[in-house]
């Protein structure tokens, strides 16, 4: 029998300052996709997340995102991206293309949206024309790519890693 006690559930890090990243999703298919992703980012303490088309959320999966994570809907992200492009935020997109960037070797910046393609269309070219970097996540076995919120997870967290106190 141990003598250690273990905390549950300890008290959210301190964070220096507020994290300067936000999350986009394109219109998902999936609203169970969606609320994974918003309750890391709430977990990650992300600035806010966008949802467009006719997405919403599943409170029971999304748990303390759906009060504690400002998010926004939209109809379509294109002119949303812009605007935060022209607000100095740098555009990353996770998706697999001829120009994509490792992700353990991207260095991301402070400022910056992560954009989360659709499960089964990815993002579209007019959304790729958009980014200012693509990531992806590097596969060793089949299927050739990640659910959508398990990448965007994965590229959540090494956003923190990189910048772990905000």
């Amino acid at each position: 029998m141990s003598d250690f006690v273990h905390l549950r559930h300890k008290t959210p890090t301190h964070l220096e300052q507020p994290r300067e990243l936000i999350v986009a999703c394109v219109p998902m298919r999936s609203n169970v996709n969606v609320s994974q992703i918003a309750r890391t980012a709430s977990a990650c303490a992300v600035e806010k997340m966008i949802i467009c088309g006719n997405t919403s959320l599943i409170s029971k999966i999304a748990r303390d995102a759906v009060s504690a994570l400002p998010i926004s809907s939209h109809r379509s992200i294109g002119p949303v991206l812009k605007k935060l492009r022209q607000n100095g935020y740098t555009i990353v997109g996770i998706e697999q293309t001829s120009n994509s960037q490792n992700i353990h070797h991207f260095d991301f910046k402070r400022r910056t949206v992560l954009v989360v393609g659709n499960e089964r269309l990815g993002i579209s070219d007019d959304i790729l024309a958009l980014l200012d970097y693509t990531v992806e996540i590097p596969v060793w076995g089949l299927p050739h790519s990640y659910n959508a919120a398990s990448a965007a997870n994965m590229a959540l967290y090494e956003y923190c890693r990189q910048f772990p106190v905000g």
